[in-house]
This record gives structure tokens, sequence and C-alpha cells, in this order.
């Protein structure tokens, strides 16, 4: 993380440096802004990412219960009919598999 004083924080030397690290701005010594680089982001996950609804949602998803992915396959089995039977693979190679 590059720290520049408030005094020498042109936008030319954030932009050179923000390329490669975060920058904290500081004044009288202290953080005061931090600047990150967006680069490869959308314009979704820009606004998502600083959506105070979008991040209460994320809480209280992650407070809710949750099961392992064996037992969502075992109830998706289940749902489909197929009670727990796993098809038989082919022991030919894909490319000779008949579709």
């Amino acid at each position: 993380m590059k720290m520049i004083g408030l005094e020498q924080a042109t936008l030319d030397v954030c932009i050179k440096y923000v390329q490669y690290e975060r920058v904290v701005i500081t004044r009288n010594g202290k953080p005061f802004a931090l600047i990150v680089s967006v680069e490869g982001m959308d314009e979704e996950q820009l606004q998502l990412g600083s959506s105070d609804k979008f991040w209460k949602l994320v809480k209280k998803w992650r407070k809710e219960k949750t099961i392992s992915r064996a037992e969502l396959e075992r109830r998706l089995d289940n749902k489909n009919g197929s009670r727990g039977r796993k098809q038989k693979k082919s022991s030919a190679p894909k490319h000779q598999q008949m579709v």
C-alpha cells in the first residue's frame, strides 16, 4: 500500500501508483482516503460493491443454514426421481460415445 501525503497527492501521482497497489492519502499523517483501481471491473461490479442494500443481503445470506454439495445432489436426485441411482459411465472415449 502506497502512502501519500495530501500535499503531494496530485491526480497524476495517484494514478501512477494505483495501477500497482492501493493508495492511501494521509492528512496530518493520518489516513484520510483510500484509492483503489477498478481496472477489469464492469459497471455492475462497481455498483454492487458500493451498495449497502447488497451487502446487507450478503450478511443475511451468510447467516442462513447451508448444506453440503453432496446433500444438494442427493436432494436433486430425489426430486428428479432417480432416488440416488448413479448413471453408468461409458468406458469408451468421449469422442466415440454416441449422443
